[in-house]
């Protein structure tokens, strides 16, 4: 009885072992690099690398609803009054 019951730890244990992490396939990887694009240098993954000057962008002050439309409690979303 205890030779079956270490066989059956024994057996578990191995099924434990065949569900280790595994490396991405290639199909991931290849989206991963593929989405991101830069004007200027890249890292190892495809992101643009901020430290450079190129690759910097200047922050976007539009702020916007939910729905898409611009927020007019912003002072850049008004309009100048007309006369």
């Amino acid at each position: 009885m205890k030779k079956l019951v270490l066989a059956f730890a024994f057996l578990l244990a191995f099924t434990g072992f065949t569900f280790a992490q595994t490396s991405p396939t290639q199909d991931s990887k290849k989206k991963a690099t593929t989405t991101k694009t830069a004007a200027g240098p890249t890292k190892k993954d495809g992101t643009p690398d901020m430290r450079y000057k190129a690759n910097k962008e200047a922050p976007k002050t539009t702020h916007l609803k939910k729905d898409g439309t611009a927020d007019k409690r912003f002072k850049e979303n008004k309009k100048p009054p007309t006369k």
